[in-house]
């Protein structure tokens, strides 16, 4: 199985995992309540939560691919290592700025929208 199908497995098993707890959700009502309850707020947890989950994952993938690619590029080339390193550390520090960003999105996401 390739990395793309264990991440889609992955992503409908936490989704089977988590959509009882919302669905079974009950009101302020308690038990005795007329039916489900979803609110905005409720349904922006929700959305922030995978959200900022998403960018931390694809940040972490993105920087162990470029230190994967600098380690076989050093091994090819060991007189190119000064050059690696600093494209490595410009092209992590891009990859981490876009994720922080895409947390930031999220988290403005939940309290402005």
């Amino acid at each position: 199985m390739n990395k793309f199908a264990r991440i889609i497995v992955f992503c409908f098993v936490l989704f089977l995992v988590f959509a009882p707890a919302v669905a079974l959700a009950q009101d302020s009502a308690g038990a005795t309540g007329t039916g489900i309850t979803l609110t905005k707020t409720s349904l922006g947890y929700l959305g922030v939560g995978i959200g900022a989950g998403l960018a931390v994952i694809g940040g972490s993938i993105g920087i162990g691919l470029i230190g994967s690619r600098v380690i076989e590029a050093s091994a090819r080339q060991p007189e190119m290592l000064g050059q690696l390193r600093t494209l490595m550390f410009i092209t992590a520090a891009l990859v981490e700025g876009l994720a922080l960003f895409a947390l930031v999105i999220c988290i403005l996401c939940l309290f402005v929208g």
